[in-house]
């Protein structure tokens, strides 16, 4: 796809009639923008959403939908100037957006599954899921040893630069 310039897209919704945009420089592919937040909040019955290009708007198909049920859920209208297809105001956009949808759902079933595969692949070879461990074997060991002695959890986590709760929750294994 040609990269197309902040001011040609302008130009373009303000042909188009747009009287308010909304800009953002943070990929399409993350969710938290706050201009696109900005957007969805400001939806109003009647109101019409105009992008140039979906990519403009999302990355992906369960995106995209999320982000258009929200802009419909208001009241508003949804449409892309390079995508005629991609218009709620008509019946046939309607249609194509619960196409999007139903595909919507089948990539967040393959994304959930493939997911599920890699994290029980993972557990299979041994490998510690979630965050990495403050404290090596060695060092949980000896914190365990240290507890048992009766130093403070305090003291003991001080010791090794990590939070006392930590230490509060070594178990022997």
């Amino acid at each position: 796809m040609p990269w197309v310039s902040l001011e040609a897209q302008l130009e373009q919704l303000r042909e188009a009639g747009c009287e308010t945009v909304f800009r953002e420089k943070v990929s399409g592919a993350r969710s938290d923008r706050r201009q696109l937040q900005r957007l969805l909040g400001a939806v109003r019955e009647g109101d019409d959403v105009v992008v140039t290009r979906i990519d403009r708007l999302a990355r992906s198909t369960f995106d995209l939908f999320a982000i258009i049920k929200a802009i419909t859920d208001a009241g508003g209208q949804f449409r892309s100037l390079a995508e005629p297809w991609a218009d709620t105001s008509v019946a046939t956009g309607r249609l194509m957006i619960a196409v999007l949808a139903g595909l919507a759902d089948v990539e967040r079933d393959l994304i959930r599954t493939r997911t599920s595969e890699g994290r029980e692949r993972a557990q299979a070879r041994g490998q510690h899921m979630g965050r990495p461990l403050k404290l090596s074997p060695a060092q949980r060991k000896e914190a365990l040893a240290r507890r048992a002695a009766g130093e403070t959890l305090s003291d003991i986590a001080r010791s090794y630069n990590v939070a006392h709760t930590t230490i509060g929750r070594l178990r022997a294994d």
